[in-house]
């Protein structure tokens, strides 16, 4: 399966208000569209759960999977913006703190995201012109 995957995968939490709203705000950042999308509710992630022990359970985790490479959390999120153009690449630049102190704002914003910024009902349905940057 890892060789069918897409070299640049965001997988995401597919009911997640801000998590649709991060999505959409990349697919229209990224003008080459070089990043593809799965929600962590979907048959890929519990495929790629299956098979790889890093894989997280929990939907409150973001993963970036990059030529195979799997980054999580605050990681994932500052992989994902060197993938953008300037000078949104620019951020990726805090990837070299330590994860351990990234992931602290990361996990506080994760724990209260429903509250804040509302769950939706399902996933998102892509539009005919993004739907070959979703992955089930």
């Amino acid at each position: 399966m890892a060789s069918e995957l897409p070299t640049r995968l965001v997988i995401f939490d597919g009911v997640c208000g801000l998590c649709d709203s991060v999505v959409q705000w990349l697919l229209d950042h990224d003008a080459e569209g070089r990043l593809h999308y799965a929600p962590l509710q979907g048959e890929l992630a519990a495929a790629l759960r299956a098979q790889n022990p890093v894989f997280p359970n929990e939907l409150d985790t973001i993963v970036f999977i990059r030529e195979g490479k799997v980054y999580l959390r605050s990681q994932a999120v500052l992989q994902i913006f060197r993938e953008l153009p300037a000078p949104w690449s620019w951020l990726s630049l805090f990837r070299f703190i330590p994860s351990v102190l990234t992931d602290l704002g990361y996990r506080a914003l994760a724990s209260s995201r429903y509250r804040l910024f509302g769950k939706l009902e399902a996933c998102r349905i892509p539009e005919p012109q993004e739907a070959a940057r979703f992955w089930a």
